[in-house]
């Protein structure tokens, strides 16, 4: 037996550290979770799908028309609107209805009806609410507005001005309460939608449309049973881009507003002051203009036809 060596082998001593396997292993564990970070900040997609350019601030004008003689008025409100313009006119949402939609270069046929159904959706909203026209709400028209523009909304409707950006009236439609009231809740509609694409990033609404409201007095007194019509043509162009269109919200970047009967010499900037049934224009024109000064809006005003009245 001492011829024999023992039976036992040696070992190898212990390497110390990772092995080779293993520390490959960590590297592409690393590099996966470097890629990931990367793909996650800087998608592939994100060019094409992102908010675009911030909202441009609203462009306003109101235009009150004066009537040329005493508002035509009776109680009965049907005969009014059959024996105006309005005769043919839908009622309330119906008298905008939406377009066949079609696809653009950059934007599916899908897309372009969301946008057209959001442009419906303001204008329905800011000219139709009963609680918007004869009230002080605002929100249903808020919530629909791309959040780069509620700064200006909201100092609309806090610090109203003449100035082509801050009339709460270029926003929405709404009456002095205090003054008038709606005779009808079937308001008269008229008007077009169209839709297009003006570059790769943004869907562009035009929508004109007439409104046609039946008002009386607020407080009573000797025509306060008559009614008496008016006449809202309301010129929007919004603006939508991808993130609009999956958040269901607009932008608004003009307003072209005639309205009337009106006096020239009450400011429609906060609130409209119908003229109403026996009602006549008051002397004066519009608040005078300063060229010397800058940043403010030309006041205008324009005198409402004749033919545009009930025949009573």
């Amino acid at each position: 037996m001492t011829d024999h060596t023992p039976a036992v082998r040696r070992r190898a001593p212990l390497r110390r550290g990772l092995s080779r396997q293993a520390l490959i292993l960590v590297l592409l564990i690393a590099v996966a979770f470097g890629t990931a970070i990367y793909m996650g900040v800087r998608h592939p997609y994100q060019t094409q799908a992102g908010s675009g350019p911030p909202a441009e601030p609203l462009r306003m004008t109101v235009i009150p028309l004066a009537p040329e003689g005493e508002v035509p008025g009776i109680a009965d409100t049907d005969y009014l609107y059959a024996h105006s313009p309005a005769a043919q006119y839908r009622i309330g949402a119906e008298g905008i209805p939406l377009p066949a939609a079609r696809s653009t270069a950059h934007f599916s046929d899908s897309q372009v009806t969301s946008a057209l159904i959001i442009a419906k959706d303001y204008i329905v909203r800011s000219s139709l609410y009963p609680e918007v026209l004869t009230g002080d709400q605002v929100r249903p028209v808020r919530v629909l507005l791309d959040p780069d523009q509620l700064d200006q909304f909201d100092q609309s409707f806090g610090h109203p001005a003449a100035d082509g950006r801050h009339a709460p009236t270029g926003w929405l439609v709404r009456f002095d309460a205090a003054q008038a009231e709606l005779a009808d809740r079937k308001i008269r509609v008229q008007g077009t939608l169209q839709a297009a694409e003006t570059d790769a990033s943004a869907l562009e609404v035009t929508a004109d449309h007439t409104f046609v409201y039946a008002l009386r007095p607020a407080q009573a007194g000797a025509k306060a049973s008559e009614a008496s019509l008016f006449t809202v043509r309301r010129e929007l162009h919004f603006r939508f881009d991808r993130e609009d269109l999956r958040l269901h919200q607009a932008q608004l970047v003009v307003s072209y507003v005639q309205a009337g009967p009106l006096s020239c010499a009450d400011d429609s900037t906060n609130r409209l002051h119908p003229l109403l049934a026996g009602q006549t224009a008051k002397e004066g024109g519009p608040a005078g203009t300063d060229p010397y000064a800058t940043g403010g809006a030309t006041a205008l005003c324009g005198s409402l036809a004749p033919g545009s009245q009930p025949k009573v």
